[in-house]
Order: C-alpha cells, then sequence, then structure tokens
C-alpha cells in the first residue's frame, strides 16, 4: 500500500502539477501579450444565472454576494458514478460522503455531509422546492449518528440540468435545515433534445458488478404552450466483499461480508409546465423511486452460541451464519403550482409539495434464540416493521424590482409565506421478530431485532412561515441584500432567523463579499419520536447481585417517554446557529478566476444522542422509577436525544478554474478546489439533576462522539484537481482527490483511538462522440488506492478490516462504461 500510494505521488501527481504551472505560464504570457478581443464564446459573457440565495433576477455564480457553486449535467456525468451524491461528493471538496458498511440500512441511505456539519444541517430544494428527509433514522456509530437527512439518491442524474450548492447559511431565506447550506438541484427543462444511456462496470476485486439504463426526453404539449420531460432509470449492483477472517477461528475461513449491500431501484421523474394564461404557467414535478437493498449484519460463528439452543442452531446453521437486513425503500414527491408576472412587474408563485418515504424492513437468514428455545424452532426470515415520513407543504412567493430616484440601482422586494406539515411513524413488526420469552436466552431477531408494539404510534407537526427580504446594488459597487424569516411550531414555538450579504466590487476584476446570519434546525420528528426497545429476561442465575429476575428493557426512548423523562429527557428545541462567511473573487484575466472565503458556524443546543444509559437495573434505579409510578417495565440501559452541546466549526474554501484554448488543438479546463474545516465541541451540557441525584457515574455524551463524530472522524481537508482536455470528437477527464487524514475514537480506551493517514484517489475517463453517439471508458481510483486498515483490536477480531468512515470507500479499483445516445 505505502509503495502504490508513493508511485501515484511521483508519477500522476508530477505531470497534473506540471500542468498547472503551465495553465499559471500562459496566464503570466498573457498578461505580457498585448491585448486582445475576446472571443465570442467568452466564459465570463456565459455565466447562467442563479437562483439560490437570491430572490433577483440577474445574479450569477461570479457576481453572487455569498459563495455557491454551479455544476452542469456534464460535469456530474464526468465522475463516472451514478449516484448523485457520490457525483458531487467528487466535484465539492466541501461535501462529504463516506460509505459506511455492516449499519443496517445507513449503508443503502447514506447520508451526505456539508462543511463537516451534521447531514440533516444542509437543505435539499428541487426547483427551487423543499424536498422532504429520509424514513431512517441513523442510530448506529457513523457520520451522521442520530440525523435522517434527505436521501440524495432517490434523484436520478438524468433529470438533472444543472445544481446550485450555496455555501452559507440560509434560514433566513428557506426556513429550517440550512444552517450549513442549500443543495438546489435543477431539472431539465423544455420538449427539445434527450438521451439513452447504458453503463455498467465492475470493481477490480471484491465483485461490485453494476449496471444502469437511463433515458431522458421532451414532449411538446399544445404546440408551443407546453412540454413534459420524463426521466426514467432502472439499475442493480452487487455487493461488494471485503471482510477477513476470524483469527479465533481460522478454521471456519473468511465468513463476514463486509462492504456495500446489494442494491437494485428503479425510478421515474417527470417535469412539465404549460401556459394556461398570458404571463400565467401551470408546473408540476414529481417522481416515484424504488429500492431493494440487503445488507449485511455481523456474521454469527457456531462457537458462540447459547448453550441451551446450540445443538438446535447446528442443525439449522452448522457453519455459522451472517443475517441480512433487507429493505423495501418507496420514496415519492409531487410539486405542483401556478406562477406568473402582472402588468406591474410582480412576480408570483403558489405551489403545493407533497413527498414521502416509506421504509419496510426484514431480517433474512437469521434466527430468533428466545423463541427456538421456547418452541423448538424458529422462523429464518422475520418482519420487522415499517417507518414512514412525509411533508406536506404551500408557499407563496411574491417579488418585484422597484426603481426608486433615490437609488443607482433597482431594489428586488421578496416576501412570501409557507405552511408545512410533517407526518411519522412506526409500525410493528411480526411478533417472532420481537419475541423474548423468560427463558433468558437472547431474543428478538439477530441482526436487527423488529420494532415491537411499544415503538409504534404516528406523529405530525405543522409550522406557519413568513419572509421579506430585499436586495439591491447601494452604488454600482456595492451589493447588497438583508432578509428576515419567521417562524412558528406548534411543538415548540416561535423562532427568527436574519441574514445581512454584502459584496464591493473595487474593480471589474476584483470584489470582497461578506455575511453574517443567524439560522434554526427544527428537531425532525424522528428525533422527537422514534424509538427502538429491545427487550432481555433476566433469570435468577444471570441477573447480578440485588437486581431482581424479570424482562427488562433497553433501547432509544422518545423525548416524550415517561422513564426517559425520569432519567433527564427533555423536550426538544431548535438547533441555533449564527454563519459568518468573509471572502474574495478574483478574475485577473479571463480565463482564470480564483474564489476563497472562510467562514465560521457557531450551533448551540445541537441535538446529538444520548450516551448509552446503562445500569438502570440497579436496585436504587429501579425504586426510584416505581416511586414515579414505573413500577410495570423495567430497564436496563436507555438512551435519547438530546440538546446537549454547542460546537464551532471554521474553515475556507478555495476555488481556482482556468481555461486554455488552444484552437485547432482543442480545450482545456483546469479546476482546482480545496476546503479545510475543523469543528470542535466547545461544551456539553452537564448531566440532568435526576441523573446526579441517582449517583450515577453517566456520560450525557460520549468521548467518541465530543472527540470523533462531532469533530474529528471527517477529513479536515480535501484537494480537488480535475482537468477536462477536449479535441475534436475526443474528450477526457482527469480528477485527482486528496483525502485529508482523519481519526477514529474508542469509548473503551484512549489507546484504542487510530490515526488514518491522507488517501489519494485518481479518477480517469476517456469519451469518442460520433455523431449522436458518445462512448466512454473510465477507470476510478486509478491508482487502486485504498485506506488504512484499522488497528488489529479495532478489527472485530480479523473480520472488519476498514474503517467505516473511509471518506472514500474501500472498494479499490472500478473499471466502467457508458454508451449513450442523445439527440
Amino acid at each position: 500500500m505505502k509503495t502504490g500510494k508513493h508511485r501515484l505521488h511521483k508519477n500522476t501527481i508530477a505531470p497534473l502539477a506540471a500542468s498547472v504551472l503551465l495553465a499559471l505560464a500562459s496566464s503570466a504570457a498573457a498578461q505580457d501579450a498585448s491585448p486582445t478581443p475576446p472571443p465570442p464564446n467568452n466564459a465570463k459573457n456565459l455565466q447562467a444565472v442563479i437562483v439560490t440565495g437570491t430572490r433577483a433576477q440577474n445574479r450569477t455564480d461570479s457576481t453572487s454576494l455569498s459563495p455557491i457553486d454551479v455544476i452542469p449535467a456534464s460535469a456530474l456525468q464526468s465522475t463516472g458514478s451514478n449516484e448523485l451524491a457520490t457525483a458531487l461528493g467528487r466535484l465539492i471538496p466541501s461535501l462529504n460522503f463516506p460509505r459506511p458498511a455492516a449499519t443496517d440500512t445507513t449503508d443503502s441511505q447514506r447520508p451526505a455531509q456539508l462543511r463537516g456539519l451534521s447531514p440533516d444541517e444542509v437543505l435539499v430544494l428541487v426547483d427551487g422546492k423543499r424536498w422532504h428527509t429520509s424514513a431512517m433514522i441513523n442510530t448506529d456509530g457513523t457520520i451522521g449518528r442520530g440525523s435522517a437527512p434527505v436521501d440524495l439518491n432517490t434523484i436520478p442524474l438524468s433529470a438533472i440540468d444543472h445544481i446550485e450548492v450555496l455555501r452559507d447559511g440560509a434560514s433566513a431565506q428557506y426556513g429550517s435545515d440550512a444552517i450549513a447550506g442549500v443543495i438546489n438541484i435543477i431539472l431539465k427543462h423544455g420538449a427539445q433534445g434527450g438521451s439513452v444511456e447504458i453503463d455498467g462496470g465492475q470493481y477490480q476485486r471484491g465483485g461490485g458488478r453494476q449496471w444502469l439504463g437511463s433515458a431522458n426526453f421532451g414532449i411538446p404539449l399544445g404546440g408551443d404552450k407546453g412540454w413534459l420531460r420524463i426521466s426514467v432509470d432502472d439499475g442493480h449492483q452487487d455487493p461488494t466483499n471485503h471482510g477477513g477472517v476470524d483469527v479465533r477461528y481460522p478454521q471456519l475461513g473468511e465468513k463476514q461480508v463486509f462492504g456495500d449491500p446489494s442494491i437494485s431501484q428503479h425510478n421515474v421523474f417527470l417535469n412539465t409546465q404549460y401556459d394556461i394564461a398570458k404571463n400565467v404557467q401551470f408546473y408540476a414535478f414529481g417522481s416515484y423511486h424504488e429500492r431493494d437493498a440487503i445488507s449485511d449484519e455481523l456474521y454469527r460463528n457456531p462457537y458462540g452460541y447459547p448453550k441451551s439452543v446450540a445443538s438446535l442452531l447446528d442443525a439449522i446453521y452448522p457453519g455459522g451464519y451472517q443475517p441480512l437486513l433487507q429493505s423495501h425503500s418507496t420514496d415519492q414527491s409531487l410539486v405542483a403550482g401556478v406562477r406568473g408576472t402582472t402588468e406591474g412587474g410582480w412576480r408570483w408563485d403558489a405551489s403545493a409539495n407533497y413527498g414521502g418515504n416509506r421504509v419496510s424492513l426484514d431480517t433474512i437468514h437469521s434466527a430468533n434464540y428466545a423463541f427456538l428455545h421456547d418452541f423448538g424452532y424458529t422462523p429464518g426470515s422475520f418482519f420487522d416493521g415499517i417507518v414512514s415520513s412525509a411533508q406536506q407543504a404551500a408557499d407563496v412567493d411574491i417579488a418585484k424590482d422597484f426603481s426608486p430616484g433615490w437609488l443607482p440601482n433597482p431594489v428586488t422586494l421578496a416576501f412570501g409565506a409557507e405552511y408545512l406539515r410533517e407526518t411519522y411513524s412506526i409500525r410493528a413488526g411480526d411478533p417472532s421478530s420481537y419475541y423474548v420469552g423468560t427463558s433468558g436466552v437472547s431474543g428478538g431477531a439477530q441482526g436487527f431485532s423488529g420494532y415491537s408494539p411499544v415503538n409504534t404510534g404516528s406523529w405530525s407537526r405543522s409550522d406557519v412561515a413568513q419572509y421579506v427580504s430585499l436586495e439591491t446594488n447601494l452604488t454600482d459597487k456595492l451589493g447588497t441584500s438583508i432578509a428576515v424569516r419567521h417562524e412558528d411550531y406548534n411543538d415548540f414555538g416561535n423562532t427568527v432567523s436574519g441574514a445581512l450579504a454584502a459584496r464591493y466590487d473595487f474593480t471589474d476584476r476584483f470584489a470582497l463579499r461578506a455575511s453574517a446570519s443567524t439560522g434554526f434546525r427544527a428537531p425532525s420528528l424522528a428525533q422527537e419520536d422514534y424509538s427502538q426497545i429491545g427487550s432481555l429476561y433476566l433469570t435468577p442465575s444471570n441477573a447480578a447481585p440485588g437486581v431482581a429476575p424479570g424482562i427488562y428493557q433497553t433501547g432509544l426512548l422518545p423525548v416524550n417517554n415517561p422513564v426517559a423523562q425520569l432519567l433527564g429527557a427533555q423536550a426538544l428545541r431548535p438547533e441555533k446557529s449564527r454563519n459568518y462567511t468573509v471572502g474574495a473573487v478574483f478574475n485577473p484575466i479571463d480565463p482564470l478566476t480564483l474564489t476563497f472565503d472562510v467562514y465560521q458556524i457557531q450551533i448551540n443546543n445541537r441535538i446529538v444522542l444520548s450516551s448509552t444509559l446503562s445500569g438502570l437495573n440497579d436496585p436504587v434505579v429501579v425504586d426510584y422509577l416505581a416511586a414515579h409510578g414505573i413500577a410495570n417495565v423495567a430497564f436496563s440501559s436507555a438512551q435519547y436525544f438530546t440538546n446537549a452541546v454547542n460546537t464551532k466549526t471554521q474553515g475556507g474554501d478555495l476555488v481556482a478554474s482556468y481555461r486554455s484554448d488552444f484552437g485547432n488543438h482543442g480545450v482545456l479546463d483546469s479546476t482546482l478546489s480545496y476546503n479545510y474545516n475543523r469543528s470542535q465541541v466547545t461544551s456539553v451540557a452537564p448531566n440532568p439533576p435526576q441523573l446526579q441525584a441517582l449517583g450515577l457515574e453517566l456520560e450525557r455524551v460520549s468521548y467518541r462522539d465530543i472527540r470523533g463524530l462531532l469533530a474529528n472522524s471527517t477529513p479536515r481537508s480535501k484537494l480537488i484537481f480535475n482537468e477536462n482536455y477536449a479535441v475534436g470528437h475526443w474528450s477526457f477527464n482527469g480528477n485527482l482527490t486528496r483525502y485529508g487524514s482523519f481519526t477514529a475514537y474508542s469509548n473503551s480506551s484512549y489507546l484504542l483511538n487510530q490515526i488514518f493517514s491522507p488517501q489519494w484517489v485518481l479518477d480517469l475517463a476517456g469519451s469518442y462522440n460520433l455523431d449522436n453517439w458518445t462512448f466512454t471508458l473510465g477507470v476510478d481510483n486509478a491508482s487502486n488506492s485504498y485506506p488504512d486498515k484499522v488497528i488489529a483490536v479495532n478489527s472485530t477480531n480479523g473480520t472488519i478490516p476498514y474503517s467505516e468512515f473511509s471518506p472514500n470507500g474501500f472498494n479499490g479499483r472500478y473499471y466502467y462504461t457508458k454508451v449513450i445516445y442523445h439527440w
């Protein structure tokens, strides 16, 4: 591994660095040469108007008041990935998209981070409308623990025209979740053009063969009055496997499957627009997505079978077994509205928005030991239950450009209101999936125990919001904007957010920009109401001294649960943030653009999953609960969500792009982008007085969360260097990414902490265009780079050799091909 990394640094980085020097030399030569008129395709004259973070109609990414990335569909296609989040992660250094494995459904609905913050602290919009979140909440010890964010991979690449990523707090413009920024996915519009694409590929080792077929096309409606665009895709990926041999039982061979899950998915996305009157349009877009995933759980070896059922299990699984978690996710959405412009210049938009996600869970190739003990047999498959979430929204947005005589430029006034309703529900699984019995043998389906009736319920809440914003250029050089938004949630009350941004253009080629804002994130219904409570029967022989035999429950309690409240849980409050950004935009010559922005994000009352509060079957705790009316249910451990920490994130973003036009010899686009961010927990709330009174030595938030998941378990730096060269029928793309080091922390001992080395990953692709056809061959991770292996003591006896925090996964080299027919 070390040799391979050294070879990459010597043989790959050097030529690419030489390309940068060549570009800079070309820049210097251009400055020394006599000035010539810019060509008709000058990039400065082709800047697309942006719609994210502004209500004005004339802002471009190069004139924006806040840092924003505009990513065209061609850039997404050039990454070699069919997953939207993976593609974004390869293009945006401030976005992190790790690939955890053996983490229940987190490996099939993987969360993405922006600027090192929680995945649910970035707002996702589609054509400017709030997108719904996933029903699954991440309760494993992985990046994004405790979050239920948007599943970006439900949106097909074939439906996307471009993406605008606002790297700044935007709660004053859009409401909850926009603390880290906004990802606005702009769909393809119009009846013209289309494509059909077939992709296929496979990793060099470890499996992972995958294919995808997709199509996108437009249909005119009513002559030139409207259009309908249809996007469909269908694909499958085989699992990958990089598990190891259990060092305790080498005679079993390699049994643990550890890697990406098996996934099959199907997608339909519709987008339409129709002119129903002069300057009045009806529009709608919606999607239906299905995903079937099978994720590997931890292998159960035959030497670990409970003695009381070992002979019965040997007859079923003589060599041990690996439970599998099968999830069936359906995701659907529909946005419909009417927009127009009045004769007086008022722009208005009224829309309704529905989106929902439903995940049905089954544990297969498994067993319930307690069920087997009591009834002499066990099902091999278990229906575990269903989790569902949905949102319904109604929005009215109004804007107008005014030209007061005392200002040199128009003022954009925008205001509007939103009604938002959210729902969440949990349905119980089959009794066999959570059966415990009274034998003391472990109960519940091995791998993922089903939801029992004590977990189930349906919850909802509503929110009414109003906002107003003003944006103008106070002078020809000074642009400013101000926004205020008020929200009223029926579960936690009111909150107000504000934002102020300014930009001063000293010349046509150099500008400074800055922004300050407050923001918030409402606790999700999943964080307020999700529970996964299991049970364990303690017999007289295995109960601790002083602990009465009986059924004890353990697991995650909702904050309104009486036991959770007696242990210190409180109603969740919104997270509150203060965002500051200062940056510069420099365009020394037409082909070269540089932007640099530094930022600080302070978040108070951050919502995290508490440590596991163990030892609750102590007689002191049992008597305490009984004195408060909790006598019929006992607990051995519990955890809950809590506003426990304050954090501070500081960092910077650098983006440099240069276009070299060689005339008949082609065009070379070079981009260097870099992000550095450092998060730290600045304070932790003390233990609730209830725990203090009980004398329990319990941590409210664990060391691993404070030092790792909330701070240092994602790379502090990420560098992306991209070269795209097009000449004649050919185009070539190279993408070199450096992921900085990160640290995995252990709750057991600081001696088990591990610092992982930086990792370089090189992606290469070449395409040939023939008439309406494009043929592509590519290789991701051409250098076949792997992250460091975990130290032996953290490897689960050798079966799990890689960290789930690895920012690029651990699958190695991937070969792929694409064939596209477009018109």
